[in-house]
């Protein structure tokens, strides 16, 4: 009997030991990500940002070039630069584990697959369309091309409807609380 107490001790002891390598382990994992950036800049480079781990925005930079743009294509540069720079946290994550706990780690697994779903992959960009409104044409029309339709002058307001007011009457109740 008492050989049998030995061997679940040291079982026991093996499996205690086994808990803190692995708590040691992710601790390590955890710091590592914490301490994640990722920076990106966009295309034509008049966006860059960083990100941390969480896919929160640390740092935002828009370049003097951007000033020729419209807000809403600055904008959308903006969110295409963010969402380039997420999608790129599963594959950190995925690093940051291997090189601690192990890819086959069932918790591991849960993590990376919840970060792919957090911060997919980005829609393929198409390139942009040429900008609407700021393009100014000198010379001759081709007579070939439909004519613009002629514009018609905005219809004159209706009158109002309100009736003239007589000279003697009176707006302040006659210093009087109208509740009353």
């Amino acid at each position: 009997m008492p050989e049998d107490i030995g061997a679940s001790e040291r079982m026991l002891s093996q499996w205690q030991q086994s808990i803190e390598q692995k708590a040691e382990r992710y601790q390590e994992m955890a710091a590592r990500v914490q301490g994640m950036t990722i920076s990106e800049a966009s295309r034509d480079g008049s966006v860059r940002l960083t990100i941390g781990s969480n896919g929160i925005l640390t740092h935002l930079e828009i370049a003097e070039s951007a000033r020729d743009k419209r807000m809403a294509e600055v904008s959308a540069e903006v969110m295409r630069t963010l969402q380039r720079a997420q999608s790129r946290i599963p594959e950190l994550l995925q690093q940051a584990m291997a090189e601690t706990i192990g890819t086959q780690d069932e918790t591991a697994n849960v993590l990376f697959d919840e970060a792919k779903r957090n911060f997919p992959a980005p829609p393929h960009e198409e390139p942009a369309p040429p900008p609407v409104g700021r393009e100014i044409r000198f010379g001759i029309e081709d007579d070939d091309a439909p004519a613009p339709p002629p514009s018609r002058p905005a219809p004159p307001a209706p009158p109002s409807r309100r009736p003239a007011r007589r000279p003697d009457e009176d707006d302040d109740f006659g210093g009087q609380s109208f509740l009353s």
